[in-house]
């Protein structure tokens, strides 16, 4: 479990099939003090990155290793990943952490395209269209993980949703570098799941 707030950004150092399929074993670079603060992290820790729940698999001092299903390069931004690509990184919550964004899970439910970047005021709102089955479960002021960034949805109209990022949110993060036409992974706010499948319940 996440907040969605991301407290590092890593770079993938090297992508590696494995398995003799689609599954991949990735390399993640970062500062020594993600892994280390603020208690070692361990083997079989869960990191996300970009919003994507994965497993460490090896440790070094200012990297760790990851693996990923064919899954979860199918069906996230993981598939498009170089050597060099930047990403967010948050590691899992502990009892007794701030909950500083919402409750998010890294469970990617679709890939949302960016539609715009516009200045207003002293942020920039960024739009973005999803897949017109995850939309219903976008709803205005309500919450949404964007690459693992927990944040406010401002406005809804059909299958596109605007949030506002401010000047410290795009120098810690990768919106610093998305543009227009670029995809990113989209988590809905899991209340929202859950209420959903209610309803299909009662019916």
């Amino acid at each position: 479990m996440f907040t969605g707030i991301v407290t590092a950004l890593g770079s993938v150092r090297d992508i590696q099939p494995i398995g003799g399929g689609h599954d991949l074993r990735l390399v993640i670079g970062t500062a020594p003090d993600f892994l280390t603060q603020p208690t070692p992290a361990v083997l079989g820790a869960s990191i996300a990155c970009s919003g994507v729940c994965l497993t460490v698999v090896h440790l070094a001092a200012d990297a760790f290793n990851v693996d990923c299903s064919a899954e979860t390069v199918a069906k996230t931004t993981a598939g498009t990943w170089r050597q060099g690509a930047r990403i967010n990184l948050e590691r899992s919550l502990r009892v007794g952490d701030e909950l500083g964004g919402h409750l998010v899970a890294g469970h990617v439910d679709g890939l949302a395209e960016v539609v715009s970047a516009t200045p207003e005021n002293a942020s920039v709102r960024w739009r973005f269209r999803v897949p017109r089955a995850i939309a219903p479960f976008i709803a205005p002021k309500g919450s949404v993980a964007i690459d693992g960034v927990s944040l406010t949805v401002n406005e809804v109209d059909g299958d596109v949703f605007g949030v506002n990022i401010i000047p410290h949110t795009a120098s810690v993060t990768t919106f610093g570098t998305l543009q227009p036409g670029d995809k990113v992974n989209i988590e809905v706010d899991m209340m929202a799941r859950y209420v959903a499948r209610l309803r299909e319940y009662e019916r």
